[in-house]
């Protein structure tokens, strides 16, 4: 028994009260599945607009602004952590087990469980963690304001919320529902996003009259309202600070393209050895990592943003502080603050083509710095997500699969033709696409839009795996 045991044994005596969601032991009906998502995805946006009771104010600057898009977290509501607590542990047991730190037996069902258990446990003491720094930090105001009762009520809420998202989420993964809570939340917070800034009634004066948010409702406002329709429509798609057509042109075509690249792979053929002709293939795709790059590299930038504005706010004056950002904050977007200079401005998008053209190394610096970070995510998650070519070797031999025209021990240096060169040049591609939406000023950021794309085609081949099991089930 390795030490690495000895660890994961800390958790056994937590397993007994940690809440569980059972295995489904029947076979899930399609329908049945679809309700059980759909029920999901209800409950986490009712918590979504449930405000949070005993708040004395969300006014002022939110220091979390640059990471909501991927964490499904909205402000001052119940669902204020998000899927934070649950991706951050998830990712932090990954890590721990990829690298060995701690010794995992994947075929072993009580080192699974002890697994499943430790990731839930970090997941709810994170919630624990953030729900008291948000409340002494003074998001809500301060303790002073809130008093003892309100903050540990608000604390209370935050961890039942950051529980609820953990139930919700090991519900779909153990088989009654469809994929993950996790990418569901992400992909429905993102579309959302890009819905409202389409259709948006909200009025906003920016000193050019009440002008309205969504870019569609704008477009048939400002035709109406104008007399001159060749200006009105020239404002419609070029206006600034606020979604415009030519944003919301971008998100579409952007959406289009990465569906493309999505059908990009190679198929690998391989034959059972004991069963004969029984023929089967293993598919590697440009995006093999999928949107983990970009998750990653958001989770790093947005962490950055985070430590660094408050650090500004402190010490403003300090060099190092400088260097690593400065900040102030914009007329436009109610409060918060944006970077203008050091090293967080530099892994900021330019704002427009016209910002490209002012500061091109800021361009430069940016296009190298998401290319590289995706391409080195993706190199790495490879290695600790156990999807390299020695760890799809170790499977396929465990499944007594072989490639044809091969030995079985160049199984793995076959594929070691193919999936670094797929993870580092896919996750490049990603990047690429990243920026390209960014330039581009597509609507929910090219994080998001790459995230939702991805998220919502994994659903879709998901639906029609079920979908198609469902009717060879029935014999039909």
């Amino acid at each position: 028994m390795g030490g690495g045991f000895r660890v994961l044994h800390l958790v056994r005596p937590f397993l007994s009260i940690l809440p569980e969601v059972q295995s489904a032991d029947r076979r899930v009906p399609f329908r049945e599945k679809v309700i059980y998502t759909v029920i999901s995805l209800f409950i986490f946006l009712v918590c979504s607009q449930l405000p949070l009771y005993g708040i004395h104010s969300t006014t002022g600057a939110d220091p979390f602004y640059w990471m909501r898009v991927i964490l499904a977290s909205n402000r001052g509501t119940v669902m204020e952590l998000g899927i934070t607590p649950i991706v951050t542990s998830g990712l932090v047991m990954q890590l721990l087990a990829g690298s060995k730190i701690i010794e995992v037996d994947n075929s072993v069902r009580e080192d699974r469980a002890l697994l499943n258990g430790a990731q839930k446990l970090l997941g709810i003491l994170i919630a624990v963690g953030e729900a008291v720094a948000y409340v002494v930090s003074g998001m809500y105001g301060s303790v002073g304001q809130l008093g003892v009762g309100n903050a540990i009520l608000i604390i209370v809420q935050l961890c039942f919320a950051g529980l609820i998202v953990i139930c919700l989420d090991e519900l779909l993964q153990k088989g009654y529902g469809l994929g993950s809570g996790i990418s569901l939340f992400i992909a429905t917070n993102i579309c959302e996003n890009i819905i409202w800034k389409a259709f948006s009634p909200t009025t906003i004066n920016s000193g050019r009259g009440a002008e309205f948010e969504g870019a569609v409702i704008a477009l048939f406002h400002l035709l109406i309202t104008r007399t001159d329709k060749v200006r009105a429509l020239r404002e419609a798609f070029y206006r600034q600070n606020l979604p415009n057509v030519t944003n919301l042109l971008a998100t579409v075509l952007v959406f289009l393209i990465v569906i493309y690249f999505q059908g990009f792979r190679v198929v690998l053929p391989v034959r059972s050895k004991n069963a004969r002709g029984q023929q089967g293939s293993y598919p590697i795709k440009l995006f093999y990592t999928s949107n983990m790059p970009i998750i990653l590299q958001s989770a790093l930038v947005s962490n950055l943003y985070f430590i660094s504005q408050l650090l500004y706010r402190k010490y403003s004056g300090n060099f190092l502080v400088n260097l690593l950002g400065k900040w102030k904050e914009s007329e436009y977007s109610g409060g918060q603050y944006i970077p203008v200079g050091g090293l967080a401005y530099y892994m900021t998008a330019p704002a427009s083509l016209a910002d490209m053209a002012a500061n091109p190394f800021h361009a430069l610096f940016y296009i190298v710095f998401m290319l590289s970070a995706c391409a080195l995510f993706s190199k790495t998650w490879i290695e600790v997500s156990g999807s390299s070519a020695k760890d799809v070797a170790k499977q396929l031999k465990e499944q007594q699969m072989v490639m044809p025209g091969h030995r079985e021990s160049n199984l793995q240096k076959e594929l070691n033709r193919y999936i670094p060169t797929a993870a580092a040049f896919g996750g490049v591609c990603i990047g690429a696409l990243t920026v390209l939406a960014d330039f581009m000023g597509a609507i929910g950021s090219g994080t998001g839009i790459l995230l939702a794309v991805t998220i919502i085609y994994q659903y879709f081949e998901t639906f029609e795996k079920e979908k198609a099991s469902e009717l060879g089930f029935f014999g039909l």
